[in-house]
């Protein structure tokens, strides 16, 4: 069954702000649809207030609505309507009687010698003779029959473009009472209505422009700086896993120092921790079945010849040596299992704060304990050259050291005699506290001491029945887990031999 193929994460992210964005648009398109009838609206508000105003004027000054009433009327509240274009009276029939133009005309202008051009409610133009009967809208266009189509009798609301102009009207009956005497109609020009539309239009599409420019500028980032990289350690940890052959370079990433950089870094660290401990159980696992090989070998060997031979010093030679190859069998398998599971716990146990001195104190009582047990008469002595009570900590696993200080002592106790003596000295340096342990055996017959350290050391005391050849090894193993270092010499002018530990002091 194929998996299914996973998008990306810039994919997902392009994805999730397109379907923001379509979201968004759709609300932007709706509001932006909603601009102008809403501030349509509030403009036919101010309107109903002046013809509610008016009306009331009307009625308060008992105005005669006729061509003579209303003119008279317009001359003298003309402050009614200063912030207006335009407001038109109309009779029942839909004949224009009143208009707010004549308010700056000489009053010459009635007289019956002059032509009147006047604007109908539909922007058709009609000139007449005779300034007694201003013209009228045609009958299928009549303000009695525009306004008679609305049911509620509520007043009617009408914007209209002419001449590159925008114009909002405003149609209302006017009642005395509950007589319906005529019609009154108010028209403002509202240019600044389309001006606040298209300036937040522009608005608009100026933030929709630069949000657009900044999640692709993000975009490009998170592609570059996250995404690549992340692509980058996902095809290397594929490599590793499927052992591929092909070289992938991560240490460019390094550089950064950042969260991808520490990433790829703590990625890179454990993949080549990991690679050193499957090579470490390779090793181990060869060196092992080499060393099993030979007692495995000389047990053969001892076996065959004790089904041949029928003297009974030689048989007990025989059974001694099958027992002390059995002996260095069972100890090479349990240390080295013992070291595998020393091993993987060290990785998951976490450091404190070590009082070293205490830890070399309680070990080395154990260890006279076992000594006195054991008739054995070896001397154990600790030097402590710390003065400072601050100075004798460490950051370490208490009983990690508790083991590095007791495969140290037993390596020195197998080498010491009776009525020999071992030393453990221990001091500071500006970073280091130094533990030495010194014993007065034959000392080392190498070179390089250093070997000591190697798994299965074959320079080992005659007891080696009790001994795998791994202690050593594994002393090196913790002090290197706690940043620390370690080293074997000879003692100069004295026999003997000593192993220096070096562990960074607790700061």
């Amino acid at each position: 069954m194929k998996s299914k193929k996973t998008a990306s994460i810039l994919k997902k992210f392009l994805l999730f702000n397109l379907t923001t964005f379509s979201i968004l648009g759709l609300f932007t398109i709706f509001y932006l649809k909603a601009i102008q009838p809403n501030l349509v609206k509030e403009r036919a508000a101010d309107h109903k207030i002046i013809i509610s105003n008016t009306i009331d004027h009307l009625k308060r000054l008992n105005v005669n609505y006729s061509e003579d009433g209303i003119r008279t009327f317009l001359l003298s509240t003309r402050f009614l309507f200063q912030s207006l274009d335009r407001v038109q009276f109309y009779n029942l029939s839909g004949t224009l009687i009143g208009d707010t133009n004549i308010l700056d005309l000489d009053q010459s202008v009635f007289s019956r010698t002059d032509m009147i051009i006047e604007g109908t409610i539909d922007g058709v133009l009609s000139k007449n003779e005779s300034s007694s009967s201003i013209s009228s809208v045609k009958d299928e266009k009549s303000i009695k029959k525009i306004f008679t189509k609305k049911e509620d009798g509520m007043p009617l609301t009408i914007s209209t473009i002419d001449k590159n102009n925008f114009f909002v009207k405003t149609l209302s009956e006017i009642n005395f009472g509950d007589k319906n005497i005529g019609y009154i109609l108010v028209s403002e020009q509202a240019n600044d209505i389309l001006n606040a539309v298209k300036e937040r239009k522009d608005f608009i599409l100026r933030t929709v422009f630069a949000v657009a420019l900044v999640i692709l500028i993000f975009s490009l980032f998170l592609n570059k700086y996250i995404l690549k990289p992340i692509g980058l350690l996902v095809k290397y940890s594929d490599s590793i896993k499927k052992k591929s052959s092909e070289s992938i370079n991560i240490k460019k990433a390094f550089v950064r120092d950042d969260e991808i950089g520490k990433l790829t870094m703590s990625i890179d660290e454990m993949t080549k921790e990991l690679q050193y401990r499957t090579n470490r159980a390779e090793t181990f696992s060869n060196d092992l079945a080499h060393e099993i090989r030979n007692p495995l070998a000389s047990l053969k060997s001892a076996s065959e010849l004790l089904d041949k031979t029928t003297e009974k010093n030689e048989s007990e030679k025989l059974l001694k040596i099958i027992n002390h190859d059995v002996e260095r069998i069972e100890r090479l398998i349990t240390d080295y299992s013992q070291m595998l599971k020393d091993e993987a716990s060290l990785s998951r146990e976490k450091m404190s704060k070590i009082n070293l001195t205490e830890v070399i104190n309680n070990v080395v009582e154990d260890f006279k304990q076992d000594l006195n047990n054991q008739n054995k008469k070896i001397d154990i002595k600790i030097k402590d050259k710390i003065n400072s009570k601050n100075g004798k900590y460490v950051l370490g696993i208490e009983n990690r050291l508790e083991q590095v200080i007791a495969n140290l002592l037993d390596n020195s106790i197998s080498f010491s005699q009776d009525n020999q003596r071992i030393e453990i000295s221990i001091e500071e340096t500006t970073k280091n506290l130094v533990m030495t342990v010194k014993d007065e055996g034959p000392g080392f017959s190498e070179t390089s001491p250093q070997k000591i350290f190697k798994r299965f050391y074959s320079n080992r005391p005659k007891s080696f029945g009790k001994h795998s050849g791994l202690g050593l090894n594994i002393v090196k193993n913790i002090v290197e887990l706690h940043k620390g270092t370690i080293a074997a010499s000879n003692r100069l002018n004295t026999k003997g031999a000593q192993v220096e530990v070096l562990l960074p002091k607790f700061s």
